[in-house]
């Protein structure tokens, strides 16, 4: 092998390592945006059971909602709903 040709191999290496690097900081970037996401909505569903104003919160959000796919992840759930005693 030439010495342009190992240069060429090398750069080629080089760059499937870049784009698996690439690729695996975009997952983990995905992975923590999923998990705030989880999180955040953990929070907001629990505040609604302790302050109606969070239930409207939701209320509003659900409105947003355009996706039949999406409107089926909902089917039969009930937003908590405070405790007035």
């Amino acid at each position: 092998m030439t010495p342009i040709e190992r240069a060429r191999q090398q750069v080629e290496q080089a760059k499937a390592r870049y784009q698996a690097l690439l690729a695996r900081q975009t997952a983990e970037e995905r992975k923590k945006d999923t998990r705030r996401k989880v999180i955040l909505g953990g929070l907001l569903i629990d505040a609604a059971g302790k302050d109606e104003r969070f239930g409207r919160v939701i209320d509003e959000l659900m409105k947003r909602i355009t996706r039949d796919h999406d409107h089926k992840a909902f089917e039969g759930w009930q937003k908590p709903e405070p405790d007035k005693s």
